[in-house]
């Protein structure tokens, strides 16, 4: 049965995009507000014409944390390639038929 969501990416890859995210800022914010159709429109504007995005979460605790951070991987179709504080780093390849 297959699972939903983004093809598995390779470990290498996985390495790679770690490397180049070391430098980035964060581009997307998630604040007092959560989760909301306007982050969530940002997030794929942001991914698609990047593909490599950091994203900073601020939330009360871990818990709630780890829970943003998961939710924006699985509404936004990315991966999840790295998460240390309340920083994550999130990759989704383009879409075919647009153009950065």
């Amino acid at each position: 049965m297959n699972e939903p969501g983004p093809s598995p990416l390779t470990p290498s890859l996985v390495r790679e995009l770690k490397k180049r995210a070391h430098g980035l800022r964060p581009t997307v914010w998630v604040g007092q507000h959560g989760i909301h159709s306007g982050l969530l429109e940002e997030l794929d504007q942001t991914l698609e014409a990047h593909e490599l995005v950091k994203v900073k979460v601020n939330a009360a605790d871990r818990i709630e944390r780890d829970a943003l951070i998961e939710q924006l991987a699985l509404q936004s179709g990315a991966h999840l390639i790295h998460r240390i504080g309340n920083m994550a780093v999130f990759f989704r390849r383009r879409s075919k038929n647009k153009k950065a």
